[in-house]
């Protein structure tokens, strides 16, 4: 019986956050200076690295078109909302976006990082795993946001 491909790395290995995708969320999560960003993971450097980020005047759908098509990515968006006792309140939201059409070694690298880069960023309150833009509409933001 042969195990091929045994000996190589595997993508359950994790990959490291650089020091520039902390800063950023730091940015968006404490300075409001981003609307949203997002990250990708770059196997060479073996970091997820930040992809793109949108200023705070940029919209829901700004963000959603920022995704690609057929590829993974990791983003956090800062949704704000006025509640219902006319309060502003910000919540940041982490969305591990999959889409089916991406490659399988994509879902399977950013499903087996996620939870490690997820713990780097503090202050998240809420996930979501989106896998068609449907799963993470602007009004399944909304239901969990209230």
């Amino acid at each position: 019986m042969s195990f091929r491909g045994l000996s190589r790395p595997n993508a359950t290995s994790g990959m490291g956050v650089s020091d520039h995708s902390k800063k950023t969320y730091m940015e968006l999560q404490r300075k409001k200076a981003h609307r949203y960003v997002t990250f990708k993971i770059d196997e060479k450097k073996k970091e997820v690295l930040v992809d793109k980020t949108g200023g705070p005047a940029e919209t829901y759908d700004d963000f959603t078109a920022s995704l690609p098509e057929n590829d993974c990515r990791y983003a956090v968006y800062d949704y704000d909302f006025v509640t219902s006792d006319n309060c502003q309140k910000s919540k940041i939201f982490f969305i591990a976006w999959s889409p089916s059409t991406s490659k399988i070694r994509a879902k399977m690298l950013y499903a087996t990082s996620k939870d490690r880069f997820r713990r780097e960023l503090e202050g998240i309150h809420y996930e979501i795993q989106a896998t068609d833009p449907t799963e993470m509409d602007l009004e399944v933001i909304r239901d969990r946001a209230n």
